[in-house]
């Protein structure tokens, strides 16, 4: 009896226990893409690394796992696979590391919980998603992007004092000497004339935009991926063949963009570069997504959503306790209004889901009253 109770308990905390678990290889994963972008990797090679490990990671488990179940790969399949590949893992995350970059990691955190909001926008946009404004979960839908678009505005044009002291940043000379050389080869920072660090303000609004631009294209990324899903119901086989495209795809921009730096730059230099390479690809990129999908198998995504401003609390306190990087008031209001508008839109999604569910159940009973008739 105690073994089946244990067991029951297991089978219900797993979910919520993968979720704090995923929230925190996202943590640790995004202070240590800054501390390898601080220390000058190019972000192309960085994400050509990436998806190389993620490959050889993924492939034996898509092989074994879906071997029997795996469709046969058509022409079109293998186009949506190219397009995810690019889109996802290569402009995305180029994107997400150009917000670290300019920004901080908590503030993109931040800007990453707006992901829901904005997947709700651009399907309402392409009417992937109906809304009636006089029901309640239209009303919480409509409130909760008002509120986190109001959140992202604050982020992006308030930063406010600094509630806790920076850390000594590097000399300016050495990180624009940095940013131009990578600047001049195509892949890394951005270099200003005359050799001068941007100023403040410019590296803030130029990472509140890369941030931006990330999460519009998540939100696309993701309606591409249901797409395929439909097309080709295999999760592990898809993101292993999407990690191969990424990475020869990462790959070839990489070797067009920097071969006036030579092999120089295709080098790991140090043990933060090199343990940035091996996490993201074998944890963040392997193990984090299995645990993620094990979620929305289970409980869905809403539930997965609702945990992800974990990940931010855990990247607040990195950035504080191990960083050293200043918190802004800007980035505190702003944090919370982005949290709230995120949920009160999954509270009006649930809402939505309670609704379809109560008026499919007279259809469901009377279906089932059918079936016991015929028997009879």
């Amino acid at each position: 009896m105690m073994w089946m109770l244990s067991a029951g308990c297991v089978e219900r905390w797993t979910p919520a226990a993968s979720m704090v678990a995923t929230n925190v290889v996202i943590a640790v994963m995004t202070a240590l893409i800054k501390q390898a972008l601080s220390q000058g990797m190019n972000r192309l090679v960085l994400i050509t690394f990436r998806q190389m490990v993620a490959t050889v990671f993924l492939a034996p488990i898509a092989y074994f796992k879906e071997r029997e179940t795996r469709p046969k790969l058509t022409a079109e399949i293998f186009l949506y696979m190219f397009l995810s590949g690019i889109l996802g893992p290569v402009l995305l995350q180029y994107t997400l590391f150009v917000g670290l970059e300019f920004t901080t990691a908590t503030f993109a955190a931040t800007f990453s919980n707006m992901l829901p909001v904005v997947t709700f926008l651009i399907s309402l946009v392409f009417r992937f998603e109906s809304l009636d404004v006089k029901s309640r979960s239209g009303s919480g839908k409509i409130t909760g992007t008002l509120v986190s678009l109001g959140g992202a505005m604050v982020l992006t044009f308030y930063r406010g004092s600094a509630l806790t002291p920076a850390h000594t940043p590097p000399s300016p000379s050495s990180s624009s000497s940095s940013s131009s050389s990578s600047a001049s080869s195509g892949g890394g920072g951005h270099g200003h004339a005359g050799g001068q660090a941007a100023p403040e303000e410019h590296r803030w609004a130029l990472g509140s935009a890369a941030m931006l631009a990330n999460v519009v294209g998540f939100a696309l990324w993701m309606l591409l991926q249901k797409r395929l899903t439909g097309k080709y119901p295999v999760v592990y086989s898809a993101t292993a063949f999407m990690s191969l495209f990424s990475f020869l795809q990462a790959g070839a921009l990489a070797l067009s963009t920097q071969r006036s730096s030579g092999i120089s730059v295709w080098a790991l230099k140090g043990t933060i570069q090199i343990t940035t390479v091996v996490y993201c690809g074998v944890v963040a990129s392997g193990i984090g997504y299995l645990m993620l999908t094990y979620c929305l198998e289970k409980r869905g995504p809403v539930f997965t959503a609702a945990f992800s401003p974990l990940s931010q609390i855990f990247v607040a306190a990195i950035d504080l306790f191990i960083l050293h990087e200043p918190l802004y008031l800007g980035s505190v209001l702003g944090s919370v209004l982005v949290i709230l508008g995120l949920y009160l839109v999954l509270w009006g999604k649930g809402e939505e889901a309670a609704a379809i569910a109560d008026a499919a159940k007279p259809v469901q009973q009377a279906a089932g009253v059918e079936q016991q008739q015929e028997k009879v």
